[in-house]
């Protein structure tokens, strides 16, 4: 990640390797809330979701601002929040009992660190 330039072999948003994993981990979590039981799907699940869905679209919107390096480095600030958020949501269903999810934590938290490295390293 370290010096991840957009002008340097990057041809679109899907050659980021921010976007690819925060994609792969949205559909992880997405298959996790389908165990979830029928009261938290529409609650818990519905806004874990959300939050981890939100990590590679604010990417992607970035990517499409990039020649504002305010702007893109705004998404890349926003798809770090999502990040915590999701590590946050995921303490909770494991403390609810519902799964275990301390390797998706582990995840999140690298994929929060990546965004973050993008994030200050952007010129």
């Amino acid at each position: 990640m370290r010096g991840e330039r957009l002008e340097v072999g990057i041809k679109s948003y899907e050659d980021l390797r921010v976007y690819q994993v925060g994609y792969k981990l949205a559909l992880e979590v997405h298959k996790l809330t389908q165990n979830f039981p029928e009261s938290e799907k529409y609650e818990l699940g519905q806004q874990l979701r959300k939050a981890a869905v939100s990590i590679p679209l604010n990417i992607v919107e970035g990517y499409g601002r990039q020649s504002a390096k305010q702007e893109f480095k705004h998404f890349v600030r926003n798809a770090l929040g999502s990040s915590n958020e999701v590590i946050v949501l995921l303490k909770l269903v494991e403390d609810l009992g519902y799964q275990e999810t301390k390797a998706l934590q582990k995840s999140y938290d690298e994929l929060g660190k990546q965004l973050y490295q993008l994030r200050e390293t952007w010129s």
